[in-house]
């Protein structure tokens, strides 16, 4: 185990800034909950967008105990009083932060009440309509404005920043001038966070890897594997049905003829 098992704080994690860089991995089962904590990730993020994903948060944390957790929000939250509520619910879950992509005024009401947030600079897959999807930040305009979202964010109070395909030279800047943690997605190496989903690490899809990711495994290949064999042993149980090979007497469990014969004749006789 190479992260030690004392849940971090925020606290912890804002020490940490410019000492090393930490892991980080986006997780969507218990059972990946539970490999990458033994593994030894510093950071776990999850989904907390639908009422399937906030009804399994409890079972992610009750599989990694220790783990930090960030929760990321739903998309289009109306309010503040809306994503004070949602950010608590997660909190009281056992979360320790929350992400949000809305704006830095949404994110300041959740930072007033003590909420830490997590942003998001750069390319955000919501807002792609305006960007198209591409790297953000690669022109002299974009790289400055990249430069005042994140100020934004941090006047707002939030804690950390997902920086999502940015030039890695202007990820290393702006991670240097920000008292955030800036968690890199596809953003190079020189901000305080590395940050991968599951099912890129993984391989568990049918498209090509993003470019920023890197498949340790193939996960895919080995669902496909697995489903053939379920067709597999399920068409080998019917034809046993269908051929009287099941079930076979080591199945089956037996009564002495002498208390059947006995049960037969009490229910016989009680017909009669």
């Amino acid at each position: 185990m190479l992260r030690p098992r004392v849940k971090y704080t925020v606290y912890d994690l804002q020490q940490l800034k410019g000492k090393r860089q930490l892991t980080h991995i986006h997780v969507k089962s218990p059972e990946e909950a539970a490999a990458a904590d033994e593994a030894g990730v510093d950071l776990m993020s999850c989904s907390y967008d639908s009422p399937e994903a906030r009804a399994r948060l409890p079972y992610l944390i009750e599989a990694a105990p220790t783990a930090f957790f960030s929760c990321a929000t739903p998309h289009g939250m109306a309010s503040g009083e809306e994503a004070i509520r949602i950010a608590f619910q997660a909190l009281e879950t056992g979360a320790s932060s929350v992400y949000c992509s809305s704006s830095p005024q949404i994110i300041e009401a959740m930072t007033s009440e003590g909420i830490p947030v997590v942003g998001h600079i750069g390319f955000v897959p919501r807002h792609a309509t305006w960007t198209g999807v591409r790297a953000i930040g690669k022109t002299a305009e974009e790289a400055a404005d990249l430069f005042y979202d994140m100020k934004d964010l941090e006047n707002a109070g939030a804690y950390a920043a997902e920086i999502e395909l940015v030039p890695h030279q202007l990820a290393s800047y702006l991670a240097k001038n920000t008292s955030m943690l800036l968690m890199s997605l596809g953003s190079g190496d020189g901000c305080d966070t590395q940050f991968l989903f599951s099912d890129d690490i993984l391989g568990d899809y049918d498209e090509r890897i993003p470019r920023h990711a890197k498949a340790y495994r193939n996960f895919l290949a080995e669902k496909k594997r697995l489903q053939g064999e379920r067709i597999a042993a399920f068409g080998e149980y019917i034809a046993d049905v269908k051929e009287g090979r099941f079930p076979e007497r080591s199945n089956l469990v037996s009564i002495q003829e002498d208390q059947l014969e006995k049960a037969i004749a009490q229910i016989e006789g009680g017909l009669l």
